[in-house]
């Protein structure tokens, strides 16, 4: 069976049926030459598998397929890549909740929306839980093959360290760094310093601290950011958060 909006912009040479895989839930795969870099494919279509695993296989890049969410999270968790294109409609795990947990235990990590959901709600809300890019199916490989050169281009420009006064985290091991030394943070410590302090100067509301942070998983009425708050006080002192009063939070640059 042909995927429709993929064959077509392979090679001759590729184009084939799509058949059923071996039933391994995870395949690994190398490229032809040097690596242009290592990407991951979560998909339960073996079909879109094939034609993409082997398309981005064809420009130099070593890819590994994975046939539900719980072998891709699996994956992801496991080893590094430099991409990740991650379907949303699968049985069992559902890629909304791998994207998740993807953003809490790897929140660098560049992630493409590959879905047959082409409603906005479904757009907006992977783009907020974390993901850089959403492409709906059908698709054609010239636009997925562009976006993936241009996210890995942007990983590569991206900053691993950010910087505000004598304050420094480090985006790859989580550890703060200031004048009370060097810590380590807890995963949803280091998601709120890293969006208090890509909002240096501004208020952060209480709101929008919840839904960047946990993603929507809480209620708008739970104290958890106060709670994660005064941890963080606790391990970086006192005067670096500002609370502003029936408001939120604010971190100022120095």
């Amino acid at each position: 069976m042909a995927v429709k909006g993929i064959a077509s912009a392979l090679p001759a040479a590729q184009r084939r049926d799509a058949s059923t895989g071996s039933g391994a839930n995870l395949t690994q795969s190398a490229a032809s030459g040097p690596s242009r870099g290592r990407i991951l494919v979560i998909d339960d279509e073996q079909g879109i598998l094939n034609f993409v695993s082997r398309g981005l296989g064809a420009e130099g890049y070593a890819v590994d397929i994975a046939a539900d969410g719980a072998a891709g999270l699996d994956a992801a968790l496991g080893r590094s890549y430099d991409l990740i294109i991650l379907d949303l409609l699968m049985p069992g795990l559902p890629g909304s909740d791998v994207l998740g947990r993807l953003v809490e235990h790897k929140p660098g990590q560049p992630v493409i929306i590959l879905s047959a959901l082409t409603d906005t709600s479904s757009k907006v809300h992977s783009l907020e839980l974390g993901a850089e890019d959403y492409l709906a199916k059908p698709f054609s490989f010239e636009e997925l093959l562009a976006r993936v050169r241009a996210r890995l281009r942007g990983a590569r420009l991206r900053p691993t360290v950010l910087t505000m006064g004598s304050l420094k985290l480090d985006l790859v091991d989580r550890q703060a760094e200031g004048d009370f030394g060097r810590v380590r943070l807890a995963e949803r410590e280091f998601l709120l310093l890293r969006q208090l302090m890509r909002c240096a100067g501004e208020t952060v509301t209480r709101e929008r601290l919840l839904a960047d942070v946990w993603g929507y998983h809480f209620d708008p009425g739970s104290n958890v950011v106060d709670v994660y708050v005064r941890r963080l006080r606790a391990k970086l002192g006192g005067e670096l958060i500002k609370t502003v009063r029936e408001e939120g939070y604010r971190v100022d640059p120095s």
